[in-house]
């Protein structure tokens, strides 16, 4: 039997809960999560979330600093919505018991991040994303209207004539269910996990981009995606995030020789965007030959490890001190600035269908996003989707059709294994692209979607399938976007048109499966 809901939200994030807690106060709410309700990329997030409520800052200065860092293609009014409204909600979360440090004044303790002009990011010690993400999910699991089904694996969503009517699941013991909703939010955080090398944990394989995609939504921006430039890269141990607020505290990027390099490439050092520091790292290591490494050896080392608890317990882990050992460091994929398409209130282009969060493109973060933007753009998007789909019109009782199994001998054929599609995109589609190396990339994932669709469709409640599926669906399309793009822009880089090209390229493009 279907389970009924006024509303579905796909994803735990913080997008998926600020919207399920509007959402409560207007019928009822189901969510569905693929892993533990408190796995996702929320609680990853170390340096915290940006927002303009110092004495010296100001919404204008902060979408300012944000267009700046999205390298001339941020939607300026989607900007707007994020830092205008941004204080608002920060200040709601303090209000329901969030726990940022504070100064001796007790008004929230206030770090920098690269690109940012001024102090503006609030943070609860290293693990800010983990403490948002405890704070929404009391709201929510306090609330009468809301059913959590965990261990539960969106497939596909359910759609008829244009139009979402909810989503098929796996859930506990394997076995497919379906949740019928008029109003459908996806909110399943990122993809990091199509590349080798990522900071993203394993359950951000791009499912959301890739059921909406196959559902006829259109996805925009996908060639835009972030490669971290600290990440721990120490043979052994597992690769770890060295949150950019280690440079915003002082910490230095040095090569092999002990020299700081930052300079040599770009002027404003260790705090230059991301993008700019990545491939500065890049730079480095070829020039050299040798790893590089960041250091805070010349800061105090108490502080370092007070204000940086998780950082340092994963580094002596690997077997570094944070604060009196060079930590090596190289880039690995962090964040996708590109997703579903929506408008500013998380509308896609399916009738019924809305998305907040990572997996879905507003154009706020351009090309390149803000260091520590992304919890604000859950917090804010997430609430605008939940505004509209509390407004918009209940759509017409249509019987939801998911897609027909195919002929049995669809089943028997060969799933690419997950580590040669992230290989090949780390190799091909990571942080140096080429024509070359997409135009190798593009056919073989073309061929592997295939593949891998069609096992889905013929073994609808097969999880790895889906996982499969949705690393080449997704994957597919950032090569294909990359290859279209011939210039570099913020997160994306060609090495054949390494300059930016705002005469043919200024704009975003969008994908669909079909008109």
């Amino acid at each position: 039997m279907p389970i009924g809901g006024d509303f579905l939200v796909i994803g735990s994030g913080i997008a998926g809960l600020r919207a399920a807690i509007s959402l409560a106060d207007a019928g009822r709410v189901v969510i569905l999560t693929k892993a533990d309700p408190r796995e996702s990329n929320t609680g990853y997030a170390q340096g915290g979330i940006a927002a303009a409520v110092g004495p010296d800052d100001s919404p204008q200065l902060h979408a300012s600093d944000t267009i700046a860092a999205g390298d001339g293609l941020c939607v300026p009014e989607a900007v707007r919505a994020l830092t205008e409204e941004g204080p608002r909600y920060v200040r709601e979360l303090i209000e329901w018991g969030a726990a940022f440090d504070r100064a001796p004044d007790g008004e929230p303790a206030l770090g920098r991040e690269a690109a940012h002009s001024v102090r503006r990011v609030l943070h609860a010690r290293d693990a800010t994303g983990r403490e948002i993400g405890r704070v929404l999910w009391q709201k929510v699991a306090a609330h009468p209207q809301v059913t959590v089904y965990d261990d539960a694996l969106a497939m596909s969503l359910l759609t008829r004539r244009g139009a979402c009517l909810g989503a098929t699941f796996v859930g506990r013991g394997g076995m497919l269910a379906h949740v019928e909703a008029a109003r459908t939010l996806i909110a399943t955080g990122g993809a990091g996990q199509v590349f080798r090398e990522t900071t993203n944990p394993a359950i951000a394989t791009g499912d959301g981009i890739a059921i909406a995609f196959d559902a006829g939504a259109r996805v925009a921006d996908l060639e835009f995606v972030q490669f971290h430039p600290t990440v721990l890269s120490a043979e052994g141990a597992p690769r770890f995030l060295l949150s950019e607020a280690l440079r915003g505290e002082g910490a230095r990027l040095i090569n092999e020789a002990g020299e700081p390099f930052m300079t040599r490439y770009e002027a404003a050092g260790d705090l230059a965007s991301r993008d700019l520091v990545a491939r500065a790292i890049v730079k480095e290591v070829a020039r050299t030959g040798a790893p590089v490494y960041l250091t805070m050896t010349h800061l105090d080392a108490e502080f370092v490890r007070r204000r940086f608890p998780t950082i340092a317990r994963a580094c002596r882990e690997a077997g570094f001190d944070l604060a009196t050992d060079r930590v090596p460091v190289s880039p690995a994929a962090h964040y996708v600035m590109g997703g579903v398409e929506t408008d500013l209130h998380g509308r896609t282009s399916l009738t019924g269908l809305f998305a907040a969060g990572e997996v879905a493109c507003t154009g706020v973060h351009g090309a390149n996003r803000l260091a520590s933007n992304s919890l604000l753009e859950g917090l804010v998007f997430g609430a605008r989707a939940a505004e509209a789909m509390r407004a918009s019109t209940v759509l017409p009782s249509l019987p939801a059709t998911a897609d027909e199994p195919l002929e049995d001998q669809a089943a028997s054929m060969t799933l690419p294994a997950p580590f040669d599609i992230r290989d090949l995109m780390w190799r091909h589609a990571g942080l140096v692209r080429t024509a070359e190396g997409l135009r190798t990339a593009v056919p073989q994932l073309a061929g592997w979607r295939a593949a891998a669709a069609a096992r889905v469709a013929a073994a609808p409640a097969d999880r790895e399938c889906r996982r499969v599926s949705s690393l080449a669906t997704v994957g597919f399309l950032i090569a294909r976007a990359a290859l279209r793009r011939e210039e570099t822009r913020g997160g994306h880089f060609r090495a054949d048109f390494p300059d930016r090209d705002d005469i043919h390229f200024q704009r975003h493009f969008a994908d669909a499966l079909r008109a």
